[in-house]
């Protein structure tokens, strides 16, 4: 079963099995506007929790993403650096940017389930 939680950089984190699937939220990037480049990190790269990994520039900005938690990069979306705008038309789908194995997997408990982000959201 999978679950989708989040983060308060405006990250969503859904989990299937022992694989997290990392993304930015619809919030932003409509925040980003039309995205122009998108650098992934490497597979195998171990991650801290709240360590930039990935980096998204757009026409108005550019703008790390964040590990949600402790890890290991397991994969990255190759598809996104081919064509950026797939995050803006599908963010929380077919624009995932990276897959990334928990140090330790009871952390996913610790992100916001989707009513907090939502509220968080209500607040900007």
């Amino acid at each position: 079963m999978t679950e989708t939680r989040y983060t308060k950089d405006h990250e969503w984190v859904r989990r299937d099995g022992d694989t997290l699937t990392i993304g930015i939220t619809d919030h932003a990037q409509t925040a980003l506007g039309d995205l122009v480049f998108i650098e992934l990190p490497e597979p195998g790269r171990a991650v801290a929790a709240g360590e930039a990994c990935a980096v998204v520039e757009s026409v108005k900005a550019a703008s790390d993403v964040y590990a949600p938690l402790a890890g290991t990069i397991a994969a990255v979306n190759g598809a996104i650096v081919e064509d950026p705008t797939l995050v803006n038309r599908a963010p929380e789908g077919e624009g995932w940017f990276f897959r990334l194995t928990p140090a330790n997997p009871d952390d996913f408990a610790t992100l916001l389930d989707e009513a907090a982000y939502r509220a968080l959201v209500a607040t900007l």
